[in-house]
């Protein structure tokens, strides 16, 4: 996968087989530290012991349609590529949390990538799922919460156009945002 959004995407497709009702992506980009760290956490059914030390195995899946899971051991390799490394926490009936953490000016780092369009899949396609994004550029942070924008829409669908349109360019314009603040 060449974004990093994409690895979120898939991390966040398991979150939602485990019938998560909240899933909570944060992000955090560290210049002094160089280091670029994805947390993905749900409140899903959770992975037993078993199935948490086979879950970075390419040749291991719940999926019944392939005999291949991919999706975590990419994303993994993807950090070990830049000299971090991908922890995975998993308690039964409380959730899971998977952690990414980059060099972040490792050459092989990809870029996060279109972000706010990973966010809209995820609110578009999972109406019944809360999405909480928060994104951290040196402690200049940018949040979005969809319990938020539904208190504030009450009977407007995020399939409406505008909405769903405002909450794209919300977020970019809130991740361009806390960008700058840290570049002046």
């Amino acid at each position: 996968m060449n974004e990093l959004s994409l690895h979120i995407l898939d991390i966040c497709q398991n979150s939602i087989k485990a019938n998560a009702t909240l899933i909570e992506i944060k992000i955090t980009d560290n210049s002094i530290d160089n280091v670029y760290t994805i947390e993905i956490s749900d409140n899903g059914y959770g992975m037993d012991k078993k199935t948490l030390s086979e879950v970075a195995d390419p040749f291991f899946t719940t999926r019944t349609t392939r005999k291949v899971g991919l999706g975590v051991s990419l994303f993994k390799m993807a950090a070990e590529m830049t000299k971090g490394n991908l922890v995975i926490t998993s308690v039964i009936n409380e959730g899971t949390k998977v952690t990414a953490t980059f060099q972040k000016n490792h050459i092989d780092r990809a870029p996060l990538g279109y972000i706010e369009d990973t966010l809209c899949i995820l609110i578009l396609n999972e109406n019944m799922i809360d999405i909480y994004y928060e994104h951290n550029v040196n402690n200049s942070i940018y949040v979005f919460d969809t319990r938020e924008v539904k208190k504030v829409l009450e009977d407007i669908p995020f399939t409406d156009y505008n909405v769903i349109m405002w909450i794209k360019n919300n977020i970019k314009e809130g991740i361009k945002n806390i960008q700058k603040e840290e570049s002046v």
